[in-house]
């Protein structure tokens, strides 16, 4: 059956919401979702949305999704690309949607002119790796993410405890 891939619609968002909460399932962290259909509205459809999602289908029946967003690098001068989550759902894998979903970015990279396409990778997240590195992927060894959050973020902030 045909994969199709198309820009998601504010009653995709509890399909979204699912495919959030499966992905972090896999992700060994299922009490991590915060969020809520409320927030993915004013997220993805608000009056300035923070996130863009697509939808991959299979005879009708939504099976995975690719999360994004614009980021800028001063080096080139130019936006890119972020993909925050992508997902296809256990049944569906090996159907050609992971493919197409970074197919239908890439696209959408070049058609807005970003130079670049970028995403984490959990690093025991081997199908993963394996996956996007035969989708020409390279990974940014010297880098390392950084994150501050809840408590260490209101410190940073000035804020006492």
């Amino acid at each position: 059956m045909t994969i199709t891939i198309r820009p998601a619609v504010p009653a995709d968002i509890p399909t979204i919401l699912r495919f959030v909460r499966e992905l972090a399932v896999y992700e060994r962290e299922p009490d991590a979702v915060e969020a809520t259909e409320a927030m993915f509205q004013e997220a993805l459809f608000g009056h300035s949305p923070a996130a863009e999602v697509l939808i991959a289908a299979q005879g009708g029946v939504s099976i995975g999704f690719a999360l994004f967003f614009h980021t800028f690098s001063t080096w080139t001068g130019r936006r890119g690309l972020w993909l925050e989550d992508l997902y296809v759902t256990p049944e569906a894998r090996g159907s050609g949607a992971g493919g197409a979903l970074l197919q239908a970015l890439a696209q959408i990279a070049l058609d807005r002119g970003c130079p670049r396409l970028e995403w984490t990778v959990l690093d025991w997240n081997s199908p993963a790796l394996d996956f996007y590195r035969a989708k020409g992927a390279l990974p940014q060894d010297k880098w390392t993410t950084q994150r501050v959050a809840g408590e260490a973020l209101r410190r940073l902030a000035g804020q006492a405890a």
